[in-house]
């Protein structure tokens, strides 16, 4: 299997980097190749334009972004989904994980 490059976009970045750690956590048991990072609002267009990327999840704070990430990466077959607030919330990196994978698929 190939490594699965997934990037989350949050507002700053600090949260969301915690969920990177139980994410990467998860995937290292699961022994799934995974390249899993976050980066802030601001700085996802520089991203997609410079690394491949197989799944775009947005956290529940920045959800309001989706229809405007959706259209950046129109035609590069990238799904982008919000994850669950829940998920987000009990930072839940094996069930954000799954949901990616499951994206990427």
């Amino acid at each position: 299997m190939s490594t699965k490059t997934i990037m989350l976009v949050c507002a700053a970045g600090m949260s969301t980097s915690m969920l990177v750690t139980k994410m990467q956590k998860a995937a290292e048991a699961d022994g799934i190749e995974t390249d899993i990072f976050a980066v802030s609002a601001n700085e996802a267009d520089s991203y997609l334009e410079s690394k491949p990327v197989d799944v775009l999840m947005l956290g529940p704070q920045v959800k309001f972004l989706k229809k405007q990430m959706e259209t950046k990466v129109e035609g590069k077959g990238i799904p982008v989904e919000v994850i669950d607030m829940r998920d987000y919330g009990m930072m839940n990196g094996k069930k954000v994980l799954d949901k990616a994978l499951e994206l990427s698929n």
